[in-house]
């Protein structure tokens, strides 16, 4: 039986993960209008990644016997100045995430969820990574400037990026 709390919790996560795809949807809708389809394709990696995320909880909470409740999705934003604001939302996005699941793996500890507690470190290992990739392209983004050569050869090296499941999740 799974502690009501982190029930509430792991289900409020799975429509967080799935706004994470939504956003980078919208970034990627984004990127693809405005020409850079290197930098669209990378985010189209995020999306499918993200919706990896969510699934990672649907199932922990459908293995558990758990009640799943999806809730509405929002999307705060839907244009970007340049595309080093559009990753710097995504990094400021990937900090979020990481929070939400530190609160989480806090809230395991608190009610004893053995159970959710493997999930949970490899979430906390793969934000390290979701941060970290997305840091990196924000800060070469803002280097680059208005540079046109330059966030061309970013938008190439950008689109190199493909979408390969996880081979474990704690499972």
């Amino acid at each position: 039986m799974i502690d009501e709390r982190m029930h509430e919790e792991l289900n409020r996560q799975i429509k967080y993960e799935l706004e994470s795809a939504y956003l980078y949807m919208a970034m990627m809708a984004w990127f693809r209008n405005n020409g850079w389809d290197g930098m669209a394709d990378w985010m189209k990696a995020q999306v499918q990644e993200e919706i990896v995320h969510a699934m990672k909880f649907f199932d922990h909470l459908a293995e558990r016997g758990a009640r799943i409740d999806l809730a509405p999705l929002e999307l705060k934003k839907t244009t970007w100045s340049s595309p080093a604001d559009a990753f710097h939302d995504a990094h400021e996005h990937e900090r979020f995430i990481t929070s939400r699941i530190h609160t989480l793996a806090k809230l395991a500890d608190e009610v004893g969820d053995y159970a959710s507690k493997p999930m949970l470190q490899w979430f906390i290992e793969e934000q390290i990574e979701e941060e970290a990739s997305t840091s990196k392209v924000a800060e070469d983004l803002g280097r680059a400037g208005d540079n046109r050569s330059a966030l061309m050869m970013l938008d190439r090296e950008l689109g190199q990026r493909v979408f390969t499941p996880p081979a474990s999740a704690g499972e």
